[in-house]
């Protein structure tokens, strides 16, 4: 299992996602789940997985191969004229990829599951953010939902709901998901440090700030240890019940 946001504010879109993978517990490694792209200038993406490494990691390659030689192969990622023509291509992509791994093509519920979020702008346009599904098809963030969460999403919901303001700094927006991502990670042993964080700024057209957070980071424990003294302190201040 795995936990990726991808959150988007005027001020930009900002990434994170775990770097758990396991087959079992005693077989447990670290692999990023993060990968971008980039022509300084005229465009920046950054793509998010969840699901079958192997397909994830596939599709990735794919991608990536199609843009090193796209005379040969195209399509090439970083040739879209849009946001909405890149994410149909990674889903297209996505689609490909499980329909060669099983027979009975892209499902749902099959063993190649896997599902993307993909965010970013092109020159021209404006930031953009997508959820990509493992049939190929996709839905985009808006005012009504600026953000997006793949994998092991249920724990690390409510504090982004309850706080979310479109008006919040890319800083603000990093302590927000990390506070996400330590619930889920209390919660739920399939998802683990480090964290990977990727920030955009809008209309920069440039790979902006990117940090790990691992267990030693000093600023992810103050985070954890704050967050956990708050909640007591919170629920300390409520009102005893009454018999």
């Amino acid at each position: 299992m795995t936990y990726c946001v991808g959150l988007m504010v005027e001020a930009g879109l900002v990434f994170m996602s775990d770097t758990r993978t396991n087959a079992g517990v005693d077989n447990i490694s670290v692999v990023s789940k993060m990968k971008t792209w980039e022509i300084p200038g005229d465009r920046f993406f950054c793509l998010l997985s969840a699901g079958n490494l192997a397909t994830t990691q596939a599709t990735v390659s794919l991608l990536d191969e199609r843009r090193l030689a796209p005379s040969e192969r195209e399509p090439s990622i970083l040739s879209q004229p849009s946001m909405f023509q890149t994410a149909k291509l990674v889903g297209e992509t996505l689609k490909e990829v499980i329909s060669e791994s099983t027979p009975t093509g892209p499902t749902a519920d099959g063993r190649f599951f896997a599902s993307l979020i993909l965010g970013g702008q092109i020159r021209g346009g404006r930031p953009r953010l997508f959820m990509i599904y493992p049939e190929g098809n996709f839905i985009e963030a808006g005012a009504d939902n600026p953000f997006f969460q793949i994998g092991e999403h249920k724990y690390g919901r409510p504090i982004i709901i309850r706080t979310y303001d479109p008006q919040m700094s890319l800083e603000e927006c990093a302590k927000l998901l990390l506070v996400s991502f330590d619930s889920t990670i209390k919660s739920n042993l399939s998802v683990g440090l480090p964290i990977d964080m990727q920030f955009y700024e809008t209309d920069s057209f440039e790979r902006g700030y990117r940090r790990r957070f691992d267990q030693n980071d000093e600023y992810y424990q103050t985070i954890s240890g704050g967050w956990s003294d708050a909640l007591k302190s919170a629920f300390d201040a409520l009102p005893a019940f009454q018999r």
